[in-house]
């Protein structure tokens, strides 16, 4: 895997709906669990314009096959 770097949460969030993930539900304004056919629900945290980070990424990218290049 190549290098994660920070990416605000809105493109990460548009990128996981891009392959495929969908907001399943919405509970206030960061926390929304998503889910995909074939894959365990995620929770997914952040605010729109919140940072995240490298290691979260990585994380992330475990857990819904998020590859750097779907950024």
């Amino acid at each position: 895997m190549s290098q994660w770097g920070s990416r605000k949460a809105r493109l990460v969030l548009a990128a996981l709906l891009r392959i495929g993930w969908s907001v399943k539900r919405q509970s206030g304004t960061s926390h929304k669990i998503l889910a995909r056919a074939g894959w365990p629900d995620v929770v997914f945290a952040f605010h729109d314009g919140e940072e995240v980070g490298p290691k979260m990424l990585a994380r992330l990218a475990r857990r819904t096959g998020l590859q750097p290049d779907d950024l």
